[in-house]
This record gives C-alpha cells, structure tokens and sequence, in this order.
C-alpha cells in the first residue's frame, strides 16, 4: 500500500515523490532484511524449486521428469515429510539437486511466536544437515508469509529466505493451460520458478483442502520443455547463484 500525505491527491507530484522514497527505502533494506527474489545473470538459467516434499508419487515422478530433461532445482523440504519418506530425501540428493529448508511443518510463520520460529528454524536446519550431510544455506517461508520478526528470526538460525517469481499454479485446481502460462508469467533469466513435489496437509499442520490432481511429473516435464524452447535451462538455486549475483527485496506480510 502505497503512503500518500494528507491532502496529496494519489496522481500529484507530492505522492509520486513518496512513492519514490519509499522504493529507495525498501532497496536500501533488502540487503539487510530483504528476501531472494531472483539472480541477476546472464546465463540462460532459471532457478526451478519445489516445495512441500518429499511425497510418494509426487517427488519420484518429479525427479525423473528432472532427470530426463538434464535439470537440476532446489527442495524445500518439509522436516514432517522427511521424517515419513527418509529414502526420497536421499533420492533427491543422490540425484544431485539441492534441498533446503521450507519448514520443520507448514504452520505461517506470523502465527507462531517468534522464539518458537528461531528455535525449529535451527533445530530444522540442524536436523536437514544431519539427514543430507550438506549444508543448507535457503529457507523459503510457507505460503511465502513472513514478518520482519520471523524474517530475523531465520537469519538468526544462519538462513536465508527465499520467495519466488513465476509459478506453476499446481497447488489449484484450474486448467492445465493455465498453469504453463502462469509457468512463462515473468520469466527471464535468474527467475525463480515456484513449483510442488507435494501437499501439505493436517499432519504437517497445514490446512489448505483436497490437493489438486495431476501428475507432478508430466507438469514439471511441459513447464521444462517450454524453458528449452526459449533457450532456457533450469537449475537449482545454488547453481545459478554462482555464476550471478542474488536480488534480495524486501517482502513482508502479517
């Protein structure tokens, strides 16, 4: 929402001023508080994520639509999942993708008191560490939700949050077209592409209804082929972070 001064019409000079110093001041923050929104490259890359894994069904048929197209991405996992599905962890890593932390569960993060959110963003971390053997570096808040409480709290636990650009709307029930043009919406070099190896549910303390049916699979592998038309590849986050440089904006919700 944009600041306007008392009795600055929304059009006037006055108020393209105010919006202007407010633009300065969140560029200003980002680097201090501001998430991952992207990487600034100019390689044909993008950065291709999935959250809510590992899953039956939904990860397995996402890693071999990955490894058929010669793409790599980033996991955010949900520690909940791992826990239940401890060998599609290790399948995810085997296959040479990154993963990273979405959550110890799916709770928003602005609902859960911020000593909790230090606490399970370290413990989580430390848990994902042990289970992988790498280190994990991202963490992408659920539902994208943050505060700059929470966002502080995962710095604290040595995290940095990540949100995204272009999505693959697999999380709705709408028509496939419409999730490979969502899939293109904002798509450039060091995007960051939103997508699902899973859904969250009540066991992970989420709730968001019936997930959406469709093969995880055949979606990641027409989103794909659609990047490679464009002379795109895609990467996980790591990857493309090194040969480029991260835009951080500062997002927040309540």
């Amino acid at each position: 929402m944009s600041v306007v001064a008392a009795g600055a019409a929304p059009g006037s000079a006055l108020a393209a001023g105010r919006r202007a110093a407010a633009r300065r001041l969140r560029r200003a923050a980002a680097p201090l508080a501001g998430s991952v929104v992207g990487v600034r490259t100019v390689a044909p890359q993008v950065v291709l994520t999935f959250d809510d894994g590992p899953e039956p069904g939904g990860t397995d048929r996402v890693l071999a639509a990955l490894a058929d197209a010669g793409a790599t991405a980033t996991f955010f996992v949900l520690l909940t999942r791992v826990r239940r599905y401890p060998s599609l962890l290790d399948e995810v890593v085997a296959a040479g993708h990154e993963v990273a932390l979405h959550g110890v569960d799916h709770r928003p993060l602005p609902a859960v008191p911020v000593e909790e959110v230090a606490r399970l963003t370290r413990s989580g971390r430390a848990e994902l560490e042990d289970a992988t053997g790498l280190p994990v570096r991202w963490h992408r808040p659920p539902y994208g939700r943050q505060t700059l409480a929470t966002r502080r709290a995962v710095a604290r636990a040595g995290l940095e949050p990540v949100l995204w650009g272009p999505s693959t709307w697999d999380w709705k029930d709408v028509p496939p077209a419409d999730r490979i043009a969502r899939s293109r919406l904002g798509l450039r070099p060091g995007a960051i592409v939103l997508a699902h190896d899973g859904t969250a549910g009540p066991d992970d303390l989420a709730d968001d209804g019936p997930a959406p049916v469709l093969d995880r699979g055949a979606l990641v592998a027409e989103v794909l082929a659609g990047y490679a038309e464009r002379g795109l590849a895609a990467r996980s986050l790591r990857e493309v972070a090194q040969g480029g440089r991260l835009v951080r904006e500062l997002r927040l919700t309540r």
